[in-house]
């Protein structure tokens, strides 16, 4: 992530390419919803009456019949988007993690992967990957409105119970999200055996699933730093974004507007730089070999094997000669 900070540049270009197209077309799609609406000389006099019950009724008749075009617009807006992120999204995860791949292996001294162009095989796979997390997000979707349907059915028109539907649509809704989310992380790891080990969608969902066996210490603490650095990051960027509303009474609407705008932008970007640097730490994790500490040598016997046993001590009688003088005492010589 800090060694090769263009992958993280690179994820930001694919990825807010798509943001940006989104924004535009749903800003596309509002206008021209709003193009369509009628809006007589009444409504007009209703709106400028600055009465509540006028301006409600003025609203009420210019949206009479139009929430099933908007309904329609926006539904196939976001069709539009799922198909452009399932393709681009798939070849922006092959560059990055193609990239990953040829930094660790040129480590070991090994050939470097092949071209971007030649992964037709890995980029079909991650098509179906992708589609399986545009699934499973459009299931968290109806998950949600059915959270919804429940809580609006624990609380009748006849028995109101606001605070237990809330309670019900607060808990039933974070399950939601939480399945969601472990959908989704485990399906943007299976990414990673597309590319290295040119697994099929259904044998990368069974490469993680052993990988999370096998390696659940190294999984799980990437996973958690790099979680924990998130949010982090999340808590600073909500700090920060704090002062440019400290000057609303102060500075024109544009600059405080366009400083939390940047706030949210630099947020944006770190966590890309973090989602790069997970994966960096999944690869890094599948190709870095083992580092095992060797055990220490033998010791090193004081005797020749065979002759331990038979070693004998040697008296100083046989190695000292006694009439040597160098050896007697100079106060009797």
């Amino acid at each position: 992530m800090f060694t090769r900070p263009s992958l993280g540049l690179a994820e930001i270009a694919w990825r807010w390419s798509i943001g940006f197209a989104a924004v535009s077309l749903l800003t596309a799609c509002v206008i021209e919803y709003l193009d369509t609406l009628p809006v007589t000389n009444g409504d007009i006099l209703f709106l400028r009456s600055r009465q509540p019950a006028l301006i409600s009724q003025a609203f009420a008749h210019i949206l009479r019949g139009s929430s099933m075009r908007l309904v329609e617009a926006f539904a196939v807006v976001a069709i539009a988007l799922a198909v452009a992120w399932i393709v681009v999204g798939s070849y922006g995860r092959v560059a990055t993690l193609e990239s990953l791949l040829a930094h660790f292996r040129n480590q070991q001294n090994e050939a470097p992967p092949r071209g971007l162009w030649s992964w037709t095989r890995e980029i079909r796979s991650l098509i179906g990957l992708n589609f399986l997390r545009v699934a499973a997000a459009v299931a968290a979707l109806v998950g949600c409105v059915g959270a919804l349907l429940i809580a609006a059915a624990a609380s009748p028109d006849r028995d109101p119970s606001p605070g237990s539907a809330f309670f019900i649509f607060l808990l039933t809704s974070m399950l939601v999200w939480i399945a969601w989310s472990g959908v989704n992380w485990f399906l943007s790891l299976a990414a990673v055996f597309v590319v290295t080990e040119g697994k099929d969608p259904f044998g990368a969902v069974a490469s993680a699933a052993e990988l999370c066996r096998r390696e659940a210490g190294s999984v799980f603490a990437a996973g958690t730093w790099f979680g924990l650095a998130h949010v982090v990051a999340f808590f600073v960027a909500t700090s920060i974004v704090a002062f440019p509303f400290a000057f609303i009474g102060v500075l024109p609407g544009a600059i405080v507007l366009g400083g939390v705008l940047l706030v949210t932008l630099l947020y944006f970007a770190a966590a890309d730089f973090l989602y790069v640097g997970r994966l960096g730490a999944y690869v890094a994790i599948l190709e870095l070999p083992d580092v095992s500490v060797a055990p220490p040598p033998p010791p090193v016997p004081l005797w020749p094997a065979g002759n331990q046993h038979s070693a004998t001590m040697i008296e100083p009688s046989e190695s000292v000669d006694k009439s040597e003088t160098i050896l007697s005492d100079p106060a009797l010589s």
